[in-house]
């Protein structure tokens, strides 16, 4: 037990100094290339910041991934598989920083990557196990398996509109995943030592993008999407952890967040992946928090969430279910008294507007 602390420090530790140090780097190449966040005036535009800001921040956060695979990992097809597809998303990423690649391109190499590690690296999603119930994909595995990496690619990209807010998403993740794992005896498991990896990468590059933000993740925050499909994938399933029932159940805000965008754009009649300044963490900014508080309190929530996951898997289900129960009676509170789903309140759509600067 205490081998194993000893262990998770050093390479939480080794990775959270070489990322925190490289985004130093990060920030001039941003800034060489043209690779940064200018502020736009037009509404649609998702982030709220004033002051222009070089991006990468993912990159670096690839290259700590794969500086900590080089010191703690082992060679496999799996690892090669997450490798390939981890470079193919990291450099078109880089490529969109720079000048915005088409939406059809993007979809295109998010599925070249989620190939990569179906019929490459065999993994796949074969069953789903939750609640006494069993579901067997057979055939379906494949394509299935490929539609759940490339939603998730995009999924934590979406949500990345605040500083701070995906990166410390993405953190809750790994910490609840590493638990899990620690008290599963999977130490030392190709999963574990990805999200040990991982955990220290990204809050090394939180160090700088916690608000007021130095640097931004830019697209690459697919990257981060796309090792999460992969995790969530990678050993954690079967009767021990209700298939990946649990890690989906970790990324509950934004996976709902993304189900909220989704059904509004469509009740409006507009393209389910168009941006607008509806989601969660503008809900909140029009409630007169601050920037800081709103990412703090989504992270409160998205520890709930990590909790309820926690005592399902590792205490008790039954109790489990209860505190997931709850959690879902607060989020149907939250839908009917925001317009993160429909503009049925007028009075709260001014006031978010207002908040943004849509509206005078």
């Amino acid at each position: 037990m205490k081998m194993q602390i000893l262990s998770t420090i050093k390479i939480v530790g080794t990775t959270f100094i070489f990322s925190a140090i490289i985004m130093f780097l990060m920030k001039k190449v941003a800034l060489h290339i043209g690779a940064v966040d200018i502020p736009r005036e037009e509404e649609e535009h998702r982030h709220i910041h004033s002051i222009t800001t070089p991006k990468l921040g993912a990159v670096g956060i690839f290259l700590s991934f794969l500086f900590g695979y080089m010191l703690f990992g082992e060679q496999s097809i799996r690892m090669n598989s997450i490798l390939i597809g981890s470079f193919i998303i990291i450099l078109t990423s880089i490529v969109d920083d720079i000048k915005p690649v088409k939406n059809t391109y993007r979809f295109l190499v998010y599925i070249l990557s989620a190939s990569i590690i179906v019929f490459y690296g065999g993994i796949l999603l074969n069953n789903i196990t939750a609640f006494g119930f069993s579901i067997d994909f057979g055939i379906l595995s494949y394509p299935i398996t490929i539609l759940f990496i490339v939603a998730c690619t995009n999924i934590i990209n979406l949500i990345d509109g605040l500083d701070g807010l995906s990166g410390g998403i993405c953190s809750i993740f790994y910490i609840t995943i590493g638990i899990i794992g620690f008290f599963q005896g999977r130490f030392g498991s190709l999963v574990m030592t990805i999200t040990l990896i991982m955990l220290g990468s990204t809050l090394g590059f939180l160090l700088h993008n916690f608000h007021p933000a130095k640097i931004f993740a830019g697209d690459g925050t697919t990257f981060e999407g796309f090792i999460i499909a992969v995790i969530s994938l990678l050993e954690f399933k079967g009767p021990a952890l209700i298939s990946f029932f649990v890690p989906v159940l970790i990324l509950g805000i934004p996976i709902l967040d993304t189900l909220f965008a989704i059904i509004r754009r469509l009740l409006k009649g507009q393209p389910p992946f168009q941006a607008d300044k509806k989601h969660l963490h503008h809900q909140l900014l029009g409630m007169n928090f601050s920037q800081t508080v709103t990412v703090l309190i989504i992270y409160g929530i998205n520890i709930l969430f990590a909790a309820a996951a926690l005592v399902f898997t590792l205490v008790n289900p039954q109790i489990g279910q209860i505190l997931i129960i709850i959690i879902f009676i607060l989020v149907v509170w939250f839908v009917l008294h925001t317009t993160i789903i429909s503009d049925n309140n007028p009075a709260r759509l001014k006031k978010i507007e207002k908040k943004l600067g849509l509206k005078k």
